[in-house]
């Protein structure tokens, strides 16, 4: 448990829970896709989310591990809203299936949780042939927004509530290849970091919420995108870094937050009234803050927004 509770402008800390920022919300009405539904952050979220009331979709790689989250949750929150569907955010094609089925399904969506992902791996190429951290953290979810986009667009103009959609970064997103994104370089095995290739992905989280931000308020659309960090939390995700897995379930519960507080800024961002028309922005412990130039460049959000459609466009 994060034991440093210093509140900031939001009245919340690093320390406060998922179910604390939620708390008095009402969900009820309220559809959400959660990616990585099945563990972690993603499983608490959909709890929280269940638990105030919203219609939650689990967007899930493997769906027995969702069924087996579902009837935890439902046994807990009898009264929870649960789907399952499966996604596979390293491939094009789950993402384009996943998608037309939803649309197809006749769901509104108010809310979209781009929360799974994956975590300085050794290199691999996805099932697009794309190196596999930008493919799963960043370029799956950029497609899946887009092709959601409409839907959740017409929910909006129909139930007359904002729209949100949040996208989990880090701040690994402070430590990228010096270039920020190697356009030129995605593939390239020889001088891949695993280090580094993460800070890359999480860097494009934040350019791609800021550049769909700015879109959206041209278009006068009210749907707001944010970024954030979860904090540093003790999951799976440095699974391909045994050393580092053991050092920090060693320590972890000393230094590190557990899921209930790792999930609360995303939960925040998602439900809380503060947040209402607040978009662009990038946050860390249920409050704004402030990510590197690099993030901020519009620029740069700009060439990857083109970079990722090129990649996506079906060829």
């Amino acid at each position: 448990m994060w034991i440093f509770g210093w509140k900031g402008p939001s009245g919340f800390s690093a320390r406060s829970t998922a179910e604390e920022v939620t708390q008095g919300i009402d969900g009820t009405g309220l559809t959400a896709i959660v990616t990585g539904a099945s563990s972690g952050l993603g499983e608490e979220t959909t709890r929280v989310f269940a638990l105030r009331g919203v219609h939650v979709i689990m967007a899930v790689r493997n769906l027995d591990a969702g069924r087996k989250v579902k009837d935890e949750i439902t046994k807990e929150i009898p009264s929870a809203k649960i789907d399952i569907m499966e996604l596979d955010l390293s491939s094009l094609e789950s993402v384009r299936k996943f998608a037309s089925d939803y649309k197809s399904s006749g769901l509104p969506l108010n809310l979209l949780i781009n929360n799974a992902g994956v975590m300085a791996t050794p290199f691999m190429l996805s099932k697009d042939n794309i190196e596999l951290q930008f493919a799963t953290n960043h370029l799956g979810h950029f497609l899946l927004t887009n092709l959601l986009l409409e839907t959740m667009k017409k929910t909006v103009l129909e139930s007359g509530r904002e729209g949100r959609i949040v996208i989990l970064s880090s701040e690994a997103h402070r430590f990228p290849y010096k270039e920020g994104i190697r356009f030129d370089k995605i593939n390239e095995e020889s001088s891949y970091s695993s280090i580094y290739a993460y800070g890359q992905s999480k860097l494009a989280n934040i350019l791609h919420a800021n550049e769909l931000s700015m879109r959206l308020k041209a278009e006068g659309i009210d749907i707001t995108v944010n970024a954030l960090h979860p904090g540093s939390i003790i999951t799976n995700l440095l699974r391909h870094h045994s050393i580092l897995n053991t050092v920090a379930n060693a320590v972890g519960k000393f230094v590190l937050k557990n899921v209930q507080q790792g999930a609360s800024t995303q939960c925040y961002v998602a439900l809380h009234p503060q947040v209402k028309g607040v978009s662009g922005e990038y946050f860390v412990d249920n409050n704004k803050s402030n990510p590197t130039t690099l993030a901020k460049d519009a620029e740069l959000a700009k060439k990857l927004w083109d970079f990722s459609l090129s990649l996506t466009n079906p060829k």
